[in-house]
């Protein structure tokens, strides 16, 4: 009998919970062992063992050697038939730890969620990560890709993957995202303390430098007497979060801006709103924009890579050109204006998410190919004996 067992490995621990647990859920129908590593003690379902290693999100920290080594151990001590890879250290580590295993029936798989060098990034990036990134594709046997831009790229830059392809995210659920009706949508605004004809816009994020939300502050203090009752709903913590709630003070719009801290109720704030806005300035393929898509919200982002792949102008919304506030105030006091704008933009949105993004779609994807994986190394295994 052969057991059949797959790691997934990350950085840390809830980049598992927000995205791939539907993936392990299929791995257990397969009769698969899961086991994940990452540093993080959540409790995962679906995984049946849980390897906590400390990995660091900066290449240059001297605990990743640990976390190699502890890795490497982990690799060499089970029989993967696959290992999927996510998040650049996980990448890295991964794919040099299994390197022995892969030598006789591993598959390494690795997803690129958005390469950190990209048109437009930092120097720095290019000089750090594009190196990495393309010495260690000849070590994968699958590279995959959430936008087009990054899989041209990596065709253009001959990384020397086995196989690299495209597959659009990790899929949204549509059960759990959807519109609500006009009577639901009230009832539940109401439950969190907003009126029927507050204008509400909507952004879910890490406060950090990239996702920007000083530009989001800035164009709501220019557009907050342009508009009936609007209110700019922010959920996330992070390190920039004082930073902003001070810059929000000082352009007078505190008292309609709601710092909504971290929360785990994505879903119904996204029932309640009008409008998705999204201000960063790198994105692979952003999971909190496909999610206001899939709730029927027409979309307002900065232009980078992951947007330019989720909005198409004039159809669901629009991209402006970066840090653009003039531009950004007058598209909201548009779609503010209008209803029935609003509600054709967040239809095409919606449909959009159903054709190509949702959980289903991806899914499908995904299953078939990690199939092939799992039969050749299923093969190899049976040659073996």
């Amino acid at each position: 009998m052969i057991v059949k067992e797959v790691l997934f490995c990350a950085t840390k621990d809830y980049h598992f919970e927000a995205f791939h647990l539907p993936y392990f859920k299929w791995f257990k129908e397969q009769g698969y062992i899961v086991h994940t590593a990452a540093h993080g003690d959540l409790d995962l379902p679906f995984v049946d063992k849980k390897h906590i290693i400390p990995i660091q999100r900066s290449p240059f920290k001297k605990e990743n050697l640990l976390a190699y080594k502890e890795l490497k151990y982990i690799i060499e001590n089970n029989h993967f038939q696959i290992i999927h890879c996510h998040t650049p250290m996980g990448g890295v580590l991964g794919r040099l730890a299994g390197r022995k295993s892969r030598e006789r029936d591993t598959k390494m798989i690795y997803t690129a969620h958005g390469f950190h060098f990209c048109k437009g990034a930092p120097m720095l990036n290019w000089l750090i990560y594009y190196p990495i990134e393309k010495a260690l594709a000849s070590l994968t046997d699958c590279l995959i890709t959430i936008n087009d831009e990054d899989f041209q790229l990596a065709i253009q830059r001959n990384f020397k993957a086995q196989k690299i392809t495209h597959i659009q995210g990790v899929g949204v659920d549509t059960n759990h995202y959807h519109p609500v009706s006009p009577n639901k949508k009230n009832m539940l605004r109401a439950e969190k303390g907003y009126h029927d004809d507050d204008f509400l816009m909507f952004y879910a994020a890490e406060f950090n430098r990239n996702k920007n939300q000083q530009l989001l502050l800035k164009v709501f203090s220019m557009i907050k007497d342009e508009i009936s009752q609007p209110r700019l709903l922010l959920a996330g913590d992070g390190p920039l979060l004082d930073e902003c709630k001070n810059l929000a003070h000082t352009l007078g719009i505190h008292n309609r801006v709601d710092f909504l801290g971290f929360r785990k109720d994505i879903d119904q704030l996204l029932k309640i709103s009008d409008l998705a806005v999204a201000s960063s300035l790198r994105e692979g393929l952003p999971v909190n924009i496909m999610e206001a898509m899939a709730s029927g919200l027409p979309i307002i982002a900065n232009e980078n890579r992951g947007h330019r792949e989720l909005v198409s102008n004039g159809q669901n919304g629009w991209l402006i050109k970066k840090n653009d506030e003039k531009s950004f105030s007058e598209k909201i006091i548009k779609i503010a204006g209008n209803k029935d704008m609003r509600k054709v933009l967040g239809e095409t949105s919606q449909i959009m998410v159903e054709r190509k993004y949702s959980m289903k779609k991806i899914m499908e994807v995904k299953s078939e190919l990690y199939k092939s994986y799992m039969e050749d190394a299923e093969d190899r295994v049976w040659e073996l004996h």
